[in-house]
């Protein structure tokens, strides 16, 4: 999508700290991170929402955080995973990504 800037980071349009690259997806540093370890990992297609993600995309995703939290060190401690889905839900960009966070003890939202 022209406007997104997911897409133009994707496409190589726009800076950023790149961690992983694979066939459906990509991942980089959050600009804005809410924990010490705050990565963004989007499909390559543009997405707005996870229920439009295809399996292989979906899958991709899950297996990229997988191996972020293992890289960065977060994955014996544990991490979050979280989609914003929506403008109430925070979500500020739409193009679907899902955000691994860690580095920290996180704080129960329940």
């Amino acid at each position: 999508m022209e406007d997104c800037i997911f897409c133009k980071i994707i496409e190589g349009k726009l800076d950023s700290e790149k961690i992983i690259e694979t066939a459906n997806s990509f991942a980089f540093k959050d600009i804005h991170p809410k924990a010490p370890v705050h990565i963004l990992i989007a499909p390559k297609r543009h997405v707005e929402r996870p229920e439009l993600l295809n399996a292989h995309e979906l899958e991709d995703m899950f297996n990229t955080s997988e191996e972020i939290a293992q890289i960065l060190g977060v994955k014996d401690d544990g991490y979050r995973l979280v989609f914003n889905v929506g403008k109430h839900a925070g979500q500020e960009v739409e193009h679907v990504h899902l955000h691994l966070l860690g580095g920290r003890v996180a704080k129960s939202m329940f």
